[in-house]
């Protein structure tokens, strides 16, 4: 079973001031081809993601919202368009994961890692994804 990567686009997008607002569409799509790299491989071991290695492939889903919405899914990066809270879209896909799955949340947002913690997900702020 593939351990899950939930990324929180518009979290990790907007962890770097280089001009994402005025393209919203094309940040969220650029995050996901660079996500892809990310599936294939795995997430090594790291000090910001303590316990957490996940070598080899890794199913990994990037949630949009707003106006990323409507961003495609590649053959390695599965993208989902919150119908509303980007955050609440979130929870919902890691509750729904199965409940032995390794899965880790990549957010900086404070309160999504408390929800997300709550339902057994690992955290990890936007530099575990960003190069």
């Amino acid at each position: 079973m593939k351990a899950l990567v939930v990324v929180d686009a518009a979290n990790v997008v907007g962890s770097v001031p280089d001009g994402w607002w005025r393209d919203r569409h094309g940040a969220a799509e650029r995050l996901r081809d660079a996500l892809a790299t990310l599936a294939d491989a795995g997430l090594p071991a790291r000090a910001d993601v303590p316990g957490w290695a996940q070598e080899g492939p890794v199913e990994v889903v990037l949630v949009v919202e707003g106006r990323a919405r409507g961003v495609e899914s590649t053959p390695v990066v599965r993208v989902e368009s919150a119908p509303g809270s980007g955050d609440d879209h979130i929870v919902a896909v890691v509750a729904a994961r199965a409940p032995d799955r390794p899965c880790l949340v990549v957010t900086a947002d404070r309160e999504l890692r408390q929800r997300v913690g709550a339902l057994g997900a690992d955290v990890a702020g936007p530099r575990a994804v960003r190069s």
